[in-house]
């Protein structure tokens, strides 16, 4: 079959449809071009931010506040716990010197109470019952108030001897007693609120030859 003469509008036609197939394919050629571009775009700020100054710097000084936080904590509970043992020393010491302020005076007294005890052994059968009775209550008044005031005796008799408590004036064989025991106390001792204030004299027994 013979083909029909193309006209010149036939020929412009097809010189359209033709260059709508390279537009096309071009668009599409760029289109790919372009998403793989702007895929490599995106990336780049990722890879930017990353070493970024600013934010190094912000970081930095983050971290340099909350250390500086920690160690004002540390130094205000360190103040707080020394002031507290200050003032627990403090109130120790003014509780000793409350309870211990009468130490000199007990000491000075004491030879008083010795002589009212010897006073009150010696009276002979001779003596009027007045005269015991009044030293036998004056003696009582004084230890009244030297217990008010914390202070008690120490009696050792029969007891082991302490080096503590205790001052041994002699050392005599006893062997009907343990080694080491209070035979006789020839002087009394005396504590103030637990603290001795003079020793017993006493005479501790020793093993028998």
């Amino acid at each position: 079959m013979a083909k029909e003469p193309q006209t010149p509008l036939d020929n412009e036609l097809a010189r359209q449809e033709q260059e709508a197939e390279i537009t096309d394919q071009d668009a599409q050629e760029r289109l790919v071009d372009g998403e793989l571009e702007g895929l490599v775009n995106d990336e780049m700020p990722l890879e930017g931010s990353l070493g970024n100054p600013e934010a190094d710097m912000l970081a930095a000084q983050v971290e340099e506040l909350e250390q500086s936080l920690s160690e004002a904590k540390d130094q205000a509970l360190r103040a707080a716990a020394e002031a507290q043992n200050v003032r627990r020393r403090a109130e120790q010491e003014a509780d000793k010197a409350r309870k211990f302020a009468l130490e000199k005076f007990v000491k000075d007294l004491l030879p008083v109470v010795d002589s009212l005890e010897k006073a009150l052994e010696s009276m002979q059968d001779g003596a009027s019952d007045v005269h015991r009775e009044g030293v036998s209550m004056t003696l009582k008044m004084q230890l009244d108030v030297l217990n008010r005031f914390g202070v008690e005796s120490i009696e050792p008799h029969g007891e082991p001897f302490d080096p503590q408590v205790h001052e041994a004036m002699a050392m005599v064989p006893n062997p009907e007693l343990e080694p080491n025991t209070v035979m006789d106390v020839m002087q009394k001792g005396y504590l103030l609120n637990g603290r001795l204030v003079r020793p017993a004299m006493v005479v501790v027994s020793q093993k028998a030859n």
